[in-house]
């Protein structure tokens, strides 16, 4: 298999660098109520690593220090981690869009009933994740039950405003494929996902992101039984598509681990590759200059990101590349 360097070189890619830092995507801890088959973090209930007091705070200071509008927090289940409502509360009341990628179900547990009106007092945007609009398809990748309390959670959210356009709420879905499979064009899904939830639930979202499943962790481990990591890299790689490179996420993003180490993103900090020389590598000597012109560390799992329609943390990456595999 040519290595993702190479299609770059090829298509006249190389380097991949950053070109600024619009958003600072912190990954609070791997603890999650929730074990999904999909999960490139490889996150679940026995995780132990959560970011600390004094980490979040220094992701506070770099906000206070830097111009970066978005604050994205992620897990696990971001909402789990004890310094979870300051980190917003204080993005917040820096003036920062902060959104939170919620599994849905955490809004059951004892202790966490409260997170959805919090997060609408707050103007937080709802990154929710609902891999399909089936049922037995959810609770496959999910867990048994999932489906019904999403869809629970969804509407709870909606009451409050979630979803519809008058109100500033922003809830957006996910879609990660059940198996080894690059994702159906995101439009025309979109279209079927309201159809089926409005019909079924009356429920209203802004949008829906298609994510393709990542060969990391978990995911990789349903691959590898069969052969099958050999056949979803192929599949990957046949469908690498130059047109979603100049959007990657990672030119325009900073991930930060939940001990305060800097990534390019989430699935790289997943493979312990932390960002390259030349650029600082800890949360303490964030320095926007020069993150800003880094040059990305790339690997194979890169082609997830650039197959088809593209795949980053919203989803297809462009306009053109969506078209390019809509039918005639």
């Amino acid at each position: 298999m040519k290595p993702f360097k190479e299609k770059l070189v090829e298509s006249g890619r190389w380097p991949l660098r950053a070109c600024g830092v619009e958003t600072l995507q912190v990954n609070v801890g791997k603890r999650c109520n929730q074990t999904c088959r999909h999960c490139h973090v490889g996150a679940g209930p026995a995780r132990t690593e959560s970011m600390n007091a004094e980490t979040a705070g220094r992701v506070l200071e770099v906000l206070r220090r830097h111009d970066i509008p978005h604050l994205d927090l992620t897990g696990g289940a971001p909402e789990l981690n004890p310094n979870f409502d300051e980190l917003v509360r204080q993005a917040r009341a820096l003036g920062r869009r902060v959104t939170v990628r919620s599994n849905l179900t955490v809004f059951d547990l004892e202790g966490r009933d409260y997170l959805p009106e919090f997060l609408c007092a707050q103007g937080v945007e709802v990154v929710a994740s609902l891999p399909c609009y089936l049922e037995q398809n959810v609770d496959a990748q999910r867990g048994q039950g999932v489906y019904t309390r999403c869809i629970r959670a969804l509407q709870r959210l909606n009451r409050l405003g979630y979803g519809k356009p008058a109100t500033g709420l922003k809830l957006s879905l996910v879609f990660n494929p059940l198996g080894p499979s690059l994702p159906p064009p995101q439009p025309q899904l979109e279209e079927a996902y309201r159809a089926q939830l409005a019909d079924r639930f009356g429920i209203v979202f802004n949008q829906l992101y298609t994510i393709t499943n990542m060969p990391i962790n978990r995911f990789l481990e349903a691959l590898t039984g069969d052969q099958g990591h050999a056949r979803y890299m192929e599949l990957l790689l046949q469908n690498f598509n130059p047109a979603t490179v100049d959007n990657l996420m990672c030119r325009t993003l900073v991930n930060v681990g939940w001990e305060g180490t800097l990534y390019d993103c989430d699935f790289n900090q997943m493979l312990n590759m932390a960002i390259g020389p030349g650029a600082p590598g800890r949360l303490r000597d964030f320095d926007v200059p020069a993150l800003s012109r880094r040059e990305i560390r790339t690997g194979r799992h890169c082609f997830g990101c650039t197959a088809g329609s593209g795949s980053s943390c919203t989803g297809a990456l462009t306009e053109a590349a969506r078209q390019a595999l809509q039918p005639a």
